[in-house]
């Protein structure tokens, strides 16, 4: 068995790194804050639904409490009594129920104010979630080692999934992989790949990323077939300006090993009809074909 840590990570169902994070100090509210808004539009929704819905039985529970501190309502009805918070909370009223005692009115005092102060939290919330920039970029599932102008290259692509552009896009590579210093200690050291083209000043349909794997490059002379998995990974990380937004968006993928595909080529996915359309099939950016004989 290799003594070479596997460095693979697990992913997630957006492609990001699962990880099990341990002894990291909480940082209270702001925590919470940022947990509720990097959760999917369901579970988004669900937390803030679920919020309001304990929050009103919890005062609910305070009317509750003294039967008959609200008018026109039912003594001891714990529903009716939640249906008064949750259009206290909201500021509706209908008129027909109210506080009638000291007690109650001390409870709404104290119900106006939480929603004076958890409303626009909860309306911010919904507001960043609805304006926060990404990207629709995705990656080829696979990268390739194939001659280009006679050199070794790494090749992969990426492709704009929205009708509009992205201005001055970066592509930036990394290489991390696994090495054992002079004191015997592994480590996971990230070095610099160069592209040859790192970036594109109007990205609007697909980029084909290259990195050339000459004397320059910390892929020349590796030897892919002694790799244990998890050994090395590649690193592409894509920054530009959204041209309908202006702001910055970004996307990422991961190479393992394992998924650098050698002496194939991508299929061109870009090609003009009859009429003289140009069309791009976005069901073909991983379609790649094996090379055959020089």
């Amino acid at each position: 068995m290799s003594d070479t840590p596997d460095f693979r990570l697990p992913r997630g169902p957006d492609g990001d790194p699962e990880l099990r994070r341990i002894g990291i100090p909480r940082d209270g509210w702001r925590d919470i804050y940022y947990f509720v808004l990097v959760q999917n539009w369901v579970v988004f929704y669900a937390l803030i639904v679920a919020f309001y819905v304990l929050v009103n039985c919890g005062f609910a529970t305070l009317y509750w409490l003294q039967p008959g501190c609200i008018g026109e309502a039912h003594p001891g009805n714990w529903l009716e009594d939640f249906f008064f918070s949750f259009e206290t909370l909201a500021t509706v009223g209908y008129g027909a129920q109210h506080p009638q005692t000291l007690y109650a009115h001390w409870v709404v005092v104290i119900e106006i104010t939480a929603a004076v102060l958890t409303v626009p939290f909860a309306t911010g919330l919904v507001i960043l979630k609805f304006a926060r920039p990404y990207a629709r970029v995705t990656f080829s599932r696979n990268a390739v080692i194939a001659p280009f102008d006679g050199v070794p290259t790494l090749i992969f692509r990426l492709a704009n999934l929205r009708d509009n552009q992205i201005f001055q896009a970066h592509i930036n590579l990394t290489l991390v992989r696994a090495e054992i210093t002079r004191e015997g200690r592994m480590i996971r050291r990230l070095i610099k790949l160069e592209p040859l083209r790192e970036m594109h000043p109007m990205f609007i349909l697909s980029w084909t990323v290259m990195h050339r794997i000459d004397a320059a490059s910390p892929l020349y002379g590796l030897d892919w077939s002694a790799l244990q998995p998890g050994e090395l990974n590649i690193t592409a990380v894509m920054t530009g300006l959204d041209a309908t937004t202006s702001a910055t968006i970004h996307a990422r993928h991961f190479y393992e090993s394992d998924d650098i595909l050698f002496d194939h080529m991508f299929d061109d996915i870009i090609f003009t009809d009859a009429k003289g359309q140009i069309t791009i099939d976005y069901r073909r950016l991983n379609a790649v074909s094996k090379l055959g004989p020089a």
